[in-house]
Parts: C-alpha cells; structure tokens; sequence
C-alpha cells in the first residue's frame, strides 16, 4: 500500500484528513508560489494545489501526496493570507455585511496519475464592526488564514450563512477529498 503525505502544514488540514486515516505523513511543500497566475481565483487555487503536491510528488516516488490551497475570493480579487494587521483590517472590513466565495484546490498525485478539483462555497458575513476588526486583529488568528479568518474560530460569531461544504472554508473538502483519494 503506497504512503499518504500531506504536503501541508496546516494543523487544520491535518486535522480533517484525521477524520480519515491518522496513517499519513506531513511533508510541506517548498512550491513557489509567488509566479503563479491565473484568469480567475478558482483555477489559481488549482494551479496552486497542484504545483504543492507535484513538489512533495517529486521528492517522494511512488508516494499518495495530497496538496491543498485555499483563497478567498472578493468580487474576483484574491485574500491569501494577510501580509500585517493593516492588511488583515482591509481585507475584513471588505467581507463586513457581505458575501465572498472561498476557493479550495484538492490534488493528488501517485507520481503517474495526478487529479484535481476545486470545490467553492459561498459565505456572507452579518456587518463586523469597527471595534470587533480591531480585537480579531490584536490576535493571532487572522494571520495564517485566507481571507484573515478562521470560520472555526471567531469568525463563527459573524457568519450569516453558508451555501457549500463548511470545511472547504477550513481548508480540505473532506468528503470530496477521501473520494479522491481512494479513486488510487
């Protein structure tokens, strides 16, 4: 049976695929990300994906590697992760009272065959004021997250509603994720 790596460091892509199976291994990618480009955010997501895993791929002949990217999409613009807290302060007063998509690229790879799929959900955020953007960015957690959120976390108390899979917000559609998977 051939080895699953996660060619992520995503404590909560590691997470979810715990859901299912602990047998895997971490190994994060050193893709460069910065020359990528694409027409849209959904295909950048993809494209994202799929340079991580082909990466962790090379370097592991024989290997399941899984790599993931996820972004947050504003009317076409792309939130990665929020570069300061001003950065982190633009990008929520920007999701406040509206609604975003977010963008999650899933590849696998055995080294011969590679599949890929982006899944998307839509989510709209009830108005953030002010003064609660000035607390989420005094902590840590809006800085290693797509869009400067985790839904998981305080997120959760502006979140109006949801139309997709609430973990491809957090990083890995787990159900279309395991399907994929065991297509090899």
């Amino acid at each position: 049976m051939k080895k699953l790596i996660l060619a992520s460091g995503s404590p909560r892509r590691k997470e979810l695929l715990s859901l299912y199976t602990t047998d895997f291994e971490i190994h994060v990618s050193d893709f460069d990300e910065s020359a990528v480009t694409a027409d849209t955010p959904a295909r950048l997501v993809e494209k994202l994906a799929r340079g991580k895993c082909l990466a962790v791929s090379a370097r592991h002949p024989g290997d399941l590697v899984l790599g993931c990217d996820t972004v947050v999409d504003v009317n076409g613009e792309v939130f990665g992760k929020p570069h300061s807290v001003e950065d982190a302060k633009r990008m929520l007063r920007a999701l406040s009272g509206a609604t975003h998509q977010v963008h999650t690229g899933v590849c696998v790879s055995d080294g011969v065959r590679t599949k890929s799929f982006v899944d998307s959900c839509r989510v709209t955020f009830f108005p953030i004021s002010e003064e609660e953007i000035e607390r989420y960015t005094a902590t840590k957690e809006p800085y290693d997250k797509a869009g400067a959120y985790a839904i998981q976390g305080r997120a959760a108390l502006w979140l109006d509603r949801i139309e997709g899979d609430y973990y491809t917000i957090m990083g890995l559609p787990v159900s279309r994720t395991v399907r994929l998977i065991e297509q090899f």
